[in-house]
């Protein structure tokens, strides 16, 4: 397992971090669930590997009434979920996870997966994302298998 902690201190720090944080969830096909309060930087942060992947990260937006966005990059295709408002294992099927996992050149980041265990059980990674003493300090544990 590979495990790094890493601190940002602002926003531009975050979209900059995302690079290094990009290529510790490489090789792809993976699942990575980010983890974090509402607010605390999951969003920004796939705004970052979407930049890192060669997609516009302006188009990045929380999916949480959507669920899932899609965005393809030039180096591959980067699938954005939010299952916070999800209650049941049985909605996790009309969203295509397993069709997602299957794509060859698919990165898949999934906020609120640590709700489902079956979500737990198949990632291959997470982001733990904490708030630090400053207002737009983070701090980010990434754990990837």
């Amino acid at each position: 397992m590979i495990e790094k902690r890493l601190k940002t201190r602002s926003v531009a720090g975050t979209l900059a971090l995302a690079q290094n944080i990009y290529e510790l969830m490489l090789p792809v096909p993976r699942m990575v669930v980010l983890r974090g309060d509402l607010g605390a930087g999951k969003t920004t942060l796939v705004k970052g590997v979407a930049r890192a992947i060669g997609a516009k990260e302006d188009d990045v937006t929380s999916p949480t009434f959507n669920l899932v966005h899609e965005y393809q990059g030039t180096k591959l295709k980067l699938y954005h979920l939010d299952l916070y408002r999800l209650e049941k294992d049985e909605e996790l099927l009309a969203l295509g996870i397993e069709e997602m996992e299957l794509d060859p050149d698919a990165l898949v980041l999934v906020e609120w997966g640590e709700k489902f265990p079956s979500i737990m059980a198949r990632a291959r990674g997470q982001v733990i994302i904490t708030a630090g003493d400053e207002p737009e300090e983070r701090w980010f544990l990434v754990q990837m298998l």
